[in-house]
């Protein structure tokens, strides 16, 4: 093993760290698809590839220079907080469409009361 070969596969296990890191950033609709050029959302995508990065600091454990430890921690634990917070807003932007919901009733649920009132009231001239 020649000695530049250790810090080679340093960089190749922390480039396929930042990849992973930013495939999910993507997902979760933080950061633009470089080919499509859109923002765009997979949740469930995004949880499974943290889910990926946790497995490998597990399967990593004791293997890895503080360094490589360090920036895969740093990653799960940014990537795992912006779950959360994409989670919340999906349950907040939910309950908000309920509350409005409630607040005004469907068009067509409107309208047939109102036709209704309107034949009673004929029915009983």
């Amino acid at each position: 093993m020649s000695t530049s070969e250790p810090q080679q596969i340093e960089a190749q296990f922390i480039g396929l760290v930042s990849i992973l890191a930013n495939s999910a950033l993507q997902r979760l609709g933080k950061v633009m698809n470089p080919l499509t050029g859109k923002i765009e959302r997979d949740i469930e995508s995004a949880r499974m590839t943290i889910d990926w990065l946790r497995m490998l600091k597990v399967k990593t454990a004791g293997n890895l220079n503080s360094d490589e430890d360090r920036i895969l921690t740093s990653y799960i634990s940014n990537l795992q907080l912006n779950y959360v917070d994409e989670i919340e807003k999906d349950n907040l932007s939910a309950k908000e469409k309920a509350k409005e919901q409630i607040k005004s009733p469907e068009p067509s649920e409107s309208a047939n009361e109102d036709n209704s009132s309107e034949s009673e009231n004929n029915a009983a001239s």
